[in-house]
């Protein structure tokens, strides 16, 4: 495997577990605070940064089923973080959130699990 993609495959793991500490925080305790913003955006940033390390170090094309399933998962991850981000410009720091949030946060996350899941299952299978 190359180094790029080993890299890519470490910081990807960091973003499952950023992602999943501002996801669970925010579904928990149903309020913008600061340790939801912090990890939901550290997710994403951490997220961003191993899809370009992985498609860098691959020698496949990046539009794969899998592929596809990670960029759509960082896509909705993307959009629930920007939607955390405006109830805190709006409203400020621990705002109460609404039911639709919660449950884009609860879809978010299980998008995302599931695209690691797949990835850890084609390095497995390799």
């Amino acid at each position: 495997m190359n180094p790029l993609a080993i890299v890519g495959a470490f910081i990807i793991t960091l973003s499952l577990l950023a992602y999943g500490i501002g996801s669970i925080t925010l579904i928990r305790f149903k309020t913008v605070g600061s340790i939801v913003l912090i990890f939901l955006t550290l997710g994403v940033i951490f997220d961003i940064a191993a899809i370009v390390l992985m498609i860098t170090g691959a020698r496949a094309t990046p539009f794969t089923l899998h592929g596809l399933l990670g960029y759509s998962a960082l896509l909705i991850m993307l959009i629930g973080t920007v939607g955390v981000w405006r109830i805190y410009f709006k409203y400020g720091i621990d705002k109460k959130i609404n039911k639709n949030l919660l449950n884009y946060t609860k879809f978010a996350y299980v998008c995302w699990v599931l695209a690691y899941i797949t990835g850890s299952l084609i390095v497995l299978w390799r």
